[in-house]
């Protein structure tokens, strides 16, 4: 019996470029790598600026907290009313989160003003 034919020996695979094992969050703004400590992207505000955005998320998903007809205000059910009051609620806790999170990008970029 005869062997079958071996293959020849496979090329290397394609080197891929290397990549730095240096994160973003461990860069200076100057690009060399900071010492010892490294920025946190998730500061207070940040956490402040999330919790605002996913409070009207929260109200409004929790139907049986408003899934009723009173109290009325000025003829209108409780449903209705507490819904369009979660429309302004909602667009003043965007607002508040969009000033904190540029407040923040501000204090990170060195105190730049637009």
């Amino acid at each position: 019996m005869t062997e079958p034919p071996t293959e020849p020996p496979a090329e290397p695979a394609a080197q891929l470029p290397q990549q730095s094992t240096t994160s973003p969050s461990t860069v200076s703004s100057e690009g060399g790598p900071k010492g010892g400590r490294t920025a946190s992207a998730v500061t207070v505000p940040m956490v402040v600026a999330g919790v605002c955005l996913a409070i009207p998320f929260g109200a409004m998903l929790w139907v049986d907290s408003y899934s009723r007809l009173t109290p009325t205000f000025i003829g209108m059910p409780f449903f209705y009313w507490y819904q369009m009051l979660w429309v302004v609620l909602s667009t003043l806790l965007t607002v508040i989160a969009y000033m904190i999170v540029r407040r923040q990008e501000r204090a990170r970029k060195g105190g730049e003003r637009r």
